[in-house]
């Protein structure tokens, strides 16, 4: 509580806290004369490794370069005299070494460091150094425990004091962890619990283990060993029992649950504030009890609450005073349940409201430090100055200690010092360090001048100025010379003068001028703000899911500011990936790829977009499809004579869900190491009953399929062997048929392999004459046919069958009727003739035969008839014989031979058949179709010969059907979709052309062409006019290059040509070739005349000279190397290598008179000069 007194200051304070102008936080340059400052030192409790030396940390900065000096347990510690301690250079950090001998534990306390210079004196922390321990386990005898099955258990852990405490962990012998569940666990404490004890707990190496961080060492404690009392045996079947079935199976008595930790129903616990707090309740019962946690009053905090430990564990983080409370942990099982509450109180070390900082102030100016703490208890303050208490310092008539504030007032030069608040209470204190610095400086600016600050639009931007000055400067801010207006919605000036806009927009670019100004003078400078556009991907990449070895493209299409440079990167699982010809991964500027992908390729792809100011990312998720993995673990079960259970483990379904189990079989004795299909499940069974056949040595395999494909197939199975028994099936596809007039050949489908039931397979055929009382005829074979001979033509048997093995007989299959075989038909249909003759059908009549004469079963009767000639004088006809079959029944004595040509002559006959068989020919009837309606014209041309006139072409129908009477014309205009009203013409037989005048060089028109007989009109031909800008002038237009005026013309120009060209070359051979003996006579240069790789030269110094007899240009000048290979070859006897390569070598030493040979008969052959070109 706050005495009467200090109530009043504390209320002046707060006033004084709320309107005192106050100095900005700011950095003095370390140039500038100033108090120390603490700027590293070890942490408060600092526990040392004993194998290493001791580093007790402790920098501070100032000017002059403060010196340093320690206290050690309250006492001044001399450094210098301790050989083993020595201090570091400008610094006041110790080192402590035991390279030459020395425990460290004799360096063990409590050590403060003092930094001073001529304006004050800076203390560290007090730093408690303490040495890592990590002592052995006492010796001690464990006698065995020994207790009855059912009943509770601690196993005590009780580890060694080490400093820090160690960590705790039970193991067996093997060094494997000992399992821990809800009945068996282990307490915060470090021991292990046992809400109940079964059989199987029974062990001789219970042990725990101590692992002590800093020495990375583990002690382990002596194992205990622990003997369970049963009234029953314990066998390993009942290890596949869950605990509940367990206790009813060992008739183990149930009970009621029974705190084992904490004792009792009510206890407490402290906790300081952002500590953990850990709560536990174990208990004991049979069945394992559960454990429940509440809160009274109120619910448990979700977000910091965490549940360990099979519930059995209460953690909250970072605890505060609302955690304060009342928490219930119920333990309960079928029996019954039990409660104990936990009263949670939270404490709290000191921890900072206000935190004093540095002040500047110039000489007059007024101040304050403020130290403001909370905790529970309440901290007490306590000022110091320079290291000692504020009381027992020089009397300061300028400043004052009001609560828990200094107040300044009128500061003068020399009054500089370090002051120090400590807040303590009995959990722990807080200690800082605040100078104050009297200076007397004009404004000075500590950063870059004329800086440039790029920020992205709607961003905020921050001006930032770094200055010094005392007294504290004022600061403004213009914008293109105009003062800025602080009104804290568009702008906003922190203490450190930096220049907040809150959101920057294009027309916030400009130049920016910062002004700080004290009573001493003024430091401006300038800044310029650029504003750019954001960077954002506006084409994300998408999830995706692809198949093994298929190719993937994941796009990123960004937007960016142009004058900023931006890169592209992608991650694979937050893992760069990497870009190159030897990588896997493809990008271009918009997307990446990823080709063939496999399982490996699975993952989060992400795209980031950056630039120096932003960045934008997006991800998207690959999964990648695969075949599943083979089943696994196939077993037999349920064995029986025509079943068995197979159960199989799943493999791995690869992102693609199973749809399909084939369950596969081999049999080692009909088709060893053929796998065939036995039967298909659905994709959620793993276990299914297979229906088996007798007599088969079978084994299994599964394959799984998916929407991707077929698994590879899974290991085969263990052999199965059924027993044999007689064949369960007749043979199928039993038939009987005739393949010659006097036998029947009886078949039959084969039993399947797996319908054989047994060894020793064979067939029973039995047959006999329909409606004939005799006995059954029969023969047992392995084939799967059998012949009976010498029977009658065509007559019906009865025909059975039955399977046999050497476990009996099948059943027997159902009778079915066979034939035996057929002979020719004897009679012909008689009266064969025609009635109701059309154009293009007939009716046929005839009179039927007996059935006896067919000698077989009726087929049909079959009409053959052909067009003998067309009744149109010269028109050609095709004489191909047609058959037309009817075949119904045998009774049938008429019908209708359709699709005939109209105006012909046809001829005709008819035989009835059977199967085999055609019988003999009827007579052969005559008749003629009457006239139809013509076809289509041969042809229809339309010839556009001018812009005037449409001529048309046609020719008259390859079918005519009649006598042609004449044509039809009918056409109308055409203008897009609009069509005109039709005008009709009509023309004689003999006419086929016609000219039409158009009215205009536009006009389009579409033409119906058809030809006429006395019946009618027949098939349209129909065609429109081309147009006349940009079509042809006839579908069916004459090539030019075909007409004869055309051919001659371009025989003309070629023959001349050819003429030209000869005259060309004649004159050329004689004009332009020198002989070789003038190139001979030329002089040698009288120096080497060979090259550098020892060809001759043959350049003389008139190189540039024209040579004689070459030819010149019109104006004169030299026309350059024109010659052909015969010059260089001397003519017909220049040598090719087969393949047509010149060989010939022009030498000096030629003789004259081959030269001039050549030369004469070339010059006289114009024949030679063209073959010199070939």
């Amino acid at each position: 509580m706050w005495p009467q007194g200090q109530r009043a200051a504390l209320a002046v304070l707060s006033i004084i806290v709320l309107l005192w102008k106050k100095a900005a936080p700011i950095d003095v340059p370390l140039d500038l004369k100033q108090p120390p400052t603490i700027v590293k030192q070890s942490v408060k409790d600092y526990i040392v490794d004993p194998r290493d030396n001791i580093i007790i940390e402790c920098e501070a900065k100032g000017n002059p370069v403060p010196t340093f000096w320690w206290r050690r347990n309250g006492k001044f510690f001399n450094a210098e005299k301790d050989h083993r301690v020595s201090m570091r250079k400008r610094s006041g950090t110790l080192e402590i070494s035991f390279r030459n001998g020395g425990k460290p534990e004799e360096y063990e306390g409590e050590y403060q460091c003092f930094a001073l210079n001529d304006f004050g004196t800076a203390m560290s922390n007090k730093i408690l150094l303490r040495v890592s321990k990590s002592p052995l386990w006492p010796k001690e005898v464990l006698e065995p425990v020994v207790v009855a099955e059912g009943s509770s258990l601690i196993l005590p852990c009780n580890p060694p004091p080490g400093l820090p405490p160690p960590n705790t962990f039970w193991m067996n012998s093997a060094m494997t962890p000992i399992n821990q569940d809800k009945r068996v666990s282990m307490g915060l404490n470090g021991d292990l619990y046992f809400s109940n004890v079964l059989a199987r707990d029974s062990s001789t190496d219970y042990s725990c283990n101590a692992r002590f961080l800093f020495t990375h060492t583990i002690q382990q404690k002596n194992p205990f060993t622990l003997k369970v009392t049963t009234k029953e045996p314990y066998n390993d079947t009942q290890s596949s029992l869950n605990d509940t079935d367990l206790y009813g199976a060992r008739n183990i008595p149930e009970t009621a649950p029974s705190f084992l930790s904490p004792s009792g129903l009510h206890s407490s616990k402290m906790v300081l504030r952002g500590e953990e707090l850990l709560l536990e309740c174990i208990a004991a019962g049979v069945p394992t009890p559960g454990i429940k946690w509440f809160k009274k009053g109120g619910d448990l905090p979700e977000k910091k609450v965490k549940f360990e430990n099979f519930n059995k564990t209460l953690r909250i983080v970072s605890v505060s005073e609302e955690d304060s409370g009342d928490y219930v942990c119920m333990a309960s099982n079928k029996i019954g349940s039990i409660r104990h509450s936990i009263s949670v109180q939270v404490k709290a070390a000191p921890y900072w409201l206000h935190k004093p900082t540095n002040l500047v102030l110039a000489p007059g100016e007024n101040g304050q430090l403020v130290c403001l703490a909370s905790g529970n208890p309440k901290p007490t303050i306590e000022w110091l100055v320079n290291g000692e208490p504020i009381e027992s310092s020089l009397p300061n008539l300028s400043r004052e200690v009001v609560g828990d504030a200094i107040i300044f007032n009128s500061v003068h030069i020399g009054a500089s010092a370090v002051y120090q608040c400590n807040a303590s209470n009995e959990h722990g204190y807080l200690l800082v360090n605040a100078f104050v610095s009297i200076l007397d400086m004009p404004p000075r600016l500590l950063g870059p001048k004329n800086q440039l600050i790029k920020v992205i639009e709607n961003h905020q931007a921050f001006l930032d100025c770094p200055f010094f000055g005392s007294p504290y400067p004022d600061v403004r801010w213009f914008k293109n010379g105009l003062g800025i207006v602080l009104d804290g919605v568009k702008y906003r000036l922190h203490n450190n003068g930096t220049l907040e806009i809150k959101r920057a927009r294009p027309e916030d670019q400009g130049t920016y001028t910062f002004v700080a100004s004290n009573i001493l003078g003024k430091a401006e400078d300038q800044v310029r703000l650029e504003v750019k556009e954001p960077t954002r991907i506006v084409r994300i990449p998408e999830h995706q899911s692809a198949n093994r070895g298929s190719l993937v493209r994941f796009e990123c299409r960004i937007k960016h500011d142009p004058t900023l440079p931006v890169t592209v990167s992608w991650l694979k699982d937050d893992k760069p990936l990497h870009f190159g010809w030897m990588s896997k991964y493809k990008k271009d500027e918009e997307s990446m790829s990823i080709p063939n992908v496999n399982s490996d390729d699975e993952g989060t792809y992400t795209c980031t977009v950056s630039t120096e100011l932003d960045q934008d990312s997006a991800s998207a998720r690959l999964t990648v499809l695969d075949r599943p993995d083979p089943p696994q673990d196939l077993e037999l079960s349920d064995l029986s004579a025509r079943s068995v259970r197979l159960t199989w483990v799943p493999g791995n379904e690869n992102n693609s869900p199973v749809t399909e189990f084939l369950v596969q079989f081999e049999e080692d004795r009909w088709k060893p190491g053929e796998w065939q299909n036995l039967s298909s499940y659905a994709g959620n069974q793993n276990s299914v009953n297979l229906q088996l056949s007798p007599f088969v040595n079978y084994q299994f395999r599964v394959i799984a399929t998916n929407n991707v494909g077929q698994s590879r197939p899974s290991r085969p199975s263990a052999r199965y062997q059924t027993s044999g028994t007689p064949p369960d099936v007749a043979p199928s596809g039993l038939k009987g048929w005739g393949t010659r007039k006097n036998n029947m050949e009886i078949t039959w489908q084969p039993l399947l392999d797996t319908q054989r039931n047994g060894p020793e397979l064979r067939y029973v055929v039995s047959w006999r004459r329909k409606d004939h009382e005799e006995e059954w005829n029969n023969v047992t074979t392995t084939s799967t046919k059998h012949v009976v001979s010498d029977t009658e033509t065509y007559v019906p048997y009865e025909i059975k069958i039955q399977a046999v093995n050497d476990f009996g007989r099948g059943p027997e299959s159902n009778v079915v009727i066979g034939y035996s075989g057929e002979d020719k038909p004897s009679a012909a249909p008689a009266d064969l003739r025609v009635s109701k003759v059309d154009s293009t059908k007939v009716n046929v009549h005839w009179v039927t035969i007996e059935p006896s004469s067919i000698h077989g079963e009726f087929k049909e009767y079959r009409l053959y008839y052909r067009r003998e000639a067309s009744l149109v004088r010269g028109v050609k006809v095709n004489k191909e014989k047609k058959t037309k079959g009817f075949y119904s029944d045998v009774s049938q004595n008429t019908g209708i031979l359709t699709d005939l040509i109209p105006y012909s002559k046809y001829s005709m006959y008819m035989v009835v058949a059977n199967n085999k068989f055609e019988g003999p020919h009827s007579k052969t009837v005559e008749f003629e179709t009457k006239e139809g309606v013509p076809g289509a014209p041969k042809f229809f041309k339309i010839v556009q010969r001018n812009t005037e006139t449409i001529h048309l072409e046609w020719d008259k129908p390859l079918e005519p059907n009649g006598i042609l009477i004449g044509y039809t014309l009918k056409y109308n205009t055409v203008n897009g979709t609009q069509v005109g009203s039709q005008q009709v013409q009509s023309f004689f037989a003999n006419e086929t052309e016609h000219t039409i005048r158009l009215p205009d060089r536009f006009t389009r028109y579409k033409f119906y062409l058809s030809a006429r007989t006395q019946v009618g009109s027949g098939e349209v031909y129909a065609e429109e006019s081309p147009h006349f800008a940009n079509e042809a002038y006839s579908k069916d237009q004459v090539d030019i290059a075909t007409q004869g005026w055309f051919i001659g013309l371009m025989c003309a120009i070629a023959l001349l040509v050819l003429i030209l060209l000869i005259v060309c070359f004649i004159k050329r051979s004689r004009g332009g070739k020198y002989p070789v003996r003038d190139k001979k006579d030329l002089p040698l240069d009288p120096v080497d005349q060979k090259d550098q790789d020892g060809s001759f030269d043959y350049h003389s110094d008139e190189d540039n000279k024209p040579l004689q007899g070459s030819q010149t240009s019109l104006d004169g000048n030299v026309k350059e190397s024109d010659d052909s290979l015969v010059d260089y070859g001397e003519g017909g006897d220049g040598q090719f290598n087969e393949d047509g390569s010149f060989i010939g070598q022009y030498t000096v030493k030629k003789d004259k008179e081959e030269t001039e040979g050549n030369e004469s008969s070339e010059a006289t052959s114009p024949v030679n000069a063209i073959y010199s070109l070939a």
